[in-house]
């Protein structure tokens, strides 16, 4: 099959690393795997940081120039397949996809879109309804979390849904882990304002809580909040701190093969690649029962999800595996094993398949 795929918050070619683009780049990667022939449909980005209507119109007038430009492209050389739109929401709409595949009647499909009711009314609603209308069109939306297809079915009742559990690419994981480090534990987050800093705030209480405990903390991340982030474990004992700042993904995995333990609260995460890398290189999880992180850690089986705010009982979480070693090495083997069986790309391939054969073609 031939697929135009389009990503309006962030290109899969973004030169800004995130776990959008991480997803948005793996999403391109199952589906070739799966023998389907992907073109990136645009580069254009549509993202609003607020609603200011001058900046709206701007993009519309891009968005309007962009499907002229792919008109007279698919006019010229032929259509696609199918349009696959990853990740619209109401900052970062598809504004180009709805209304060329109406009019090449070609299948359109959603992956991870995403509704939030408060949005409709306000200065979001124009945009808010952009999102309804296109996940209302949809051939298929296809869901990462439980969270997101209860919110679209809320929102579009009469919605096609499926379902694909967050997934990464394996390849990196495929060394042993040694399982020397027992102690040190490990955090992979940017420094932003917002559920990082609430993310690094709750690490920094819950570790002063354990300071009796022998620990070690690798933090890899930066960002425009570094300052407030470092302040935050101003009170902790420097050389216990290992502050690696931005690193190269390819160099991730080595830092989480070097760790025993992976430690990030999780306010508001959509669901956390983050996780799923650290479960991979055998890394018990301690996490927050929050948002879409049920998603990605298996309470008890792969890590330890304490109830959202409780620094006490997160603080618990680490000490529980700092001292039984036993346990968490059956955690790390489990977590391992969850994601190379359960959500590898082959699996996500597999599932991708299935839902793709449930749109029917043109």
């Amino acid at each position: 099959m031939r697929i135009a795929f389009y990503a309006p918050l962030k290109s899969p070619n973004h030169p800004v690393v995130s776990g959008d683009r991480q997803m948005a780049r793996m999403l391109v990667q199952a589906l070739r795997h799966g023998g389907h022939s992907v073109e990136l449909a645009s580069e254009l980005r549509f993202y609003l940081r607020q609603p200011e209507p001058k900046s709206f119109d701007a993009l519309m007038i891009e968005a309007r120039d962009e499907a002229a430009r792919l008109t007279r492209l698919w006019d010229r050389d032929g259509k696609p397949d199918l349009w696959f739109s990853y990740h619209p929401y109401y900052k970062a709409p598809d504004l180009i996809g709805p209304e060329l595949a109406l009019a090449f009647a070609v299948p359109y499909v959603t992956a991870e879109a995403s509704y939030s009711e408060r949005r409709n009314a306000g200065s979001w609603a124009d945009s808010q309804a952009l999102v309804a209308r296109a996940i209302e069109q949809a051939a298929l939306n296809i869901c990462f979390t439980q969270r997101d297809r209860q919110g679209l079915a809320d929102a579009v009742p009469h919605a096609a849904l499926g379902m694909l559990s967050p997934f990464i690419d394996t390849s990196a994981f495929h060394e042993m882990p040694l399982l020397d480090y027992p102690t040190r534990l490990v955090t992979v987050a940017m420094m932003r304002p917002g559920d990082k800093v609430l993310s690094y705030r709750m690490l920094a209480q819950a570790l002063g809580l354990i300071g009796h405990l022998p620990w070690t903390l690798s933090v890899v991340g930066d960002g425009p909040a570094r300052d407030e982030v470092k302040a935050q474990f101003a009170g902790l004992p420097a050389d216990r701190i290992e502050w690696l700042g931005a690193i190269e993904p390819v160099a991730v995995p080595a830092v989480l093969y070097s760790g025993g333990i992976y430690v990030w609260p999780g306010y508001g995460e959509a669901y956390g690649i983050a996780y799923l890398e650290a479960q991979a290189a055998g890394l018990p999880v301690v996490a927050q029962d929050i948002a879409g992180v049920p998603e990605v850690v298996r309470h008890g089986q792969t890590g330890l999800l304490t109830p959202p705010g409780d620094v006490a009982a997160f603080a618990s979480a680490i000490a529980r595996l700092l001292a039984n070693n036993d346990e968490r090495t059956i955690m790390a083997a489990e977590a391992r094993r969850f994601v190379l069986e359960e959500r590898s790309l082959g699996a996500a391939k597999a599932r991708l398949a299935e839902l793709l054969k449930m749109i029917p073609l043109s």
